[in-house]
């Protein structure tokens, strides 16, 4: 299957290999060329809804990201397709949380929703139970042998499929992040800004953030400039940002390429460097200590904070949720108010300083991964009991990562594919992490990073096969050698909620 063109999820073994019908040709175009045929006419929008439709139904019943699938009528074929992740309302669909046996049926979407213009929801998307389970039975459409990682499950791999062109998840920790680049699509979790969480469900308050999901960071960037999300964020804390010129300036925080970093991740990240400096851009190190040195905190606020949330509402949910669910709010629990005390100081004096930090080290944006290791694949168990790391546990560092960071800090970041490791067939992903309000900045730096790279995950993805093949013809396969890209491993059947 060519990570292009996602077609239907592969049965194990070479022979069962499908064929790739990809989605019709005007959904597989870049967004400002499709609206721009759209405003001239150049199609028909009520035939464009009909494709849309039957390619989201097939799709959906391949990777299972929908809770429920809208159908476009007439002229909305010409719109933007957004889904929307279960656990922010959207007036017209019900917000389940993730749980099987919940419904809210609200008359008002989120805020976040609100005044955008050209576009359509078509889609609520799947998350695991209310978004800090483990379990979301989602398969990955570019790399169905790799697990699509979570909380914003649906939405990255409704991007992926071409299910919508845009989604809305949340991020907390990293639960835009990681499924962005485990799926190879670009995620971009916004600053904090606590006056768009009004009808999000409340996960983690002082860490929750909206964002934005799409295949490329020229999407991400036409929907931006387009929609009016502009709009949506006026009056809030940040503003536009600063304006972008030619020459970016970037912190790579050094500390993130260091064990358990992979060698994959870490020559990645290198070679990025070395394409952003040959093209005039300035790379400079940083430490950025006074938000890095609380990563592990920061998931230990927000199972607090999840255990409060489910707390407040535990007698609307069904009793029976999945132990991973039961595991993570435990973990909550068990954070006393004292300590839940020190961390909310620790998070005021963190972004207090996060201005300066900048300022010092006179850069745009820190660059890191978003995890220093492969996105996992799907027949190795995940090892872990729940979605929060523990201190006792061996691979406690590599399971805390880098997404935290712009957690902590309130900051908005931006996560893209920047290569395919060929022996893994896995997408490897970086994050730039900016000053609050910087997501314009962002955004431009994520395409300037996209063309620096060689193009978005396709291109990416064929100069990888290019290279597996040309080992392979040179290579005897000997026991033990990872699966072959051509038959990936079948994810297991997962509860969707």
């Amino acid at each position: 299957m060519r990570a292009g063109r996602p077609g239907p999820a592969p049965a194990a073994g070479p022979a069962a290999r499908p064929a790739d019908p990809g989605p019709p040709a005007l959904l597989a175009l870049p967004l400002a060329r499709r609206t721009g045929a759209a405003a001239a006419r150049e199609f028909g929008a009520a035939g464009m809804s009909e494709a849309a439709n039957a390619w989201a139904a097939d799709a959906d019943r391949r990777y299972r990201a929908s809770t429920e699938l809208r159908e476009l009528r007439g002229a909305e074929g010409a719109a933007v397709r957004v889904g929307v992740k279960d656990i922010v309302d959207a007036a017209g669909f019900a917000t389940r949380l993730g749980l099987r046996d919940y419904r809210h049926h609200p008359r008002a979407s989120a805020r976040v929703l609100r005044g955008l213009r050209g576009v359509v929801v078509n889609a609520k998307l799947v998350t695991p139970e209310l978004s800090i389970g483990l379990e979301h039975g989602c398969v990955n459409p570019y790399f169905p042998h790799l697990a699509p990682s979570g909380s914003s499950t649906g939405s990255a791999v409704a991007v992926a499929a071409n299910i919508c062109d845009i989604a809305l998840g949340t991020d907390s920790v990293a639960s835009i992040r990681l499924p962005a680049a485990a799926c190879g699509v670009v995620g971009l979790r916004m600053t904090h800004r606590p006056r768009l969480l009004d009808r999000v469900f409340p996960l983690s308050p002082p860490l929750d953030s909206p964002g934005w999901l799409a295949r490329t960071a020229e999407d991400l960037e036409h929907f931006w400039l387009t929609s009016g999300i502009a709009g949506t964020l006026a009056g809030a804390p940040g503003g536009a940002g600063r304006p972008v010129g030619r020459v970016f300036r970037i912190g790579l925080v050094e500390e993130a390429l260091r064990d358990p970093c992979a060698p994959q991740v870490r020559q990645a990240v290198d070679r990025l460097c070395g394409a952003l400096a040959d093209a005039g851009h300035r790379v400079v190190p940083v430490r950025p200590d006074a938000v890095t040195r609380w990563r592990g905190a920061t998931y230990e606020l927000c199972s607090r904070t999840a255990w409060d949330a489910y707390r407040a509402r535990r007698e609307e949910f069904a009793p029976r949720l999945a132990d991973s669910t039961r595991v993570a709010l435990e973990a909550g629990a068990a954070v006393g108010d004292r300590r839940y005390g020190e961390l909310l100081d620790a998070l005021r004096g963190s972004r207090a300083a996060v201005p300066g930090l900048f300022a010092e080290a006179a850069v745009d944006a820190w660059l890191m991964p978003v995890t220093p290791a492969l996105p996992r694949e799907v027949s190795r168990p995940s090892g872990s009991a729940s979605t929060m790391p523990d201190p006792d546990d061996p691979d406690y560092e590599l399971r805390v990562g880098w997404s935290p960071v712009a957690s902590w800090a309130g900051l908005p970041a931006i996560t893209l594919p920047v290569a395919v490791d060929a022996a893994h067939r896995a997408p490897i992903a970086v994050q730039a992490v900016g000053p609050a309000g910087s997501e314009p900045a962002l955004i431009a730096l994520a395409r300037e990073i996209t063309r620096l790279v060689g193009g978005p995950l396709p291109a990416l993805a064929e100069a990888a096969e290019a290279s597996a093949a040309s080992a392979a013809s040179e290579t005897p396969d000997v026991p033990g050698r990872p699966a072959s890209p051509q038959t990936p491993a079948v994810p297991e059947e997962g509860a969707l909620p």
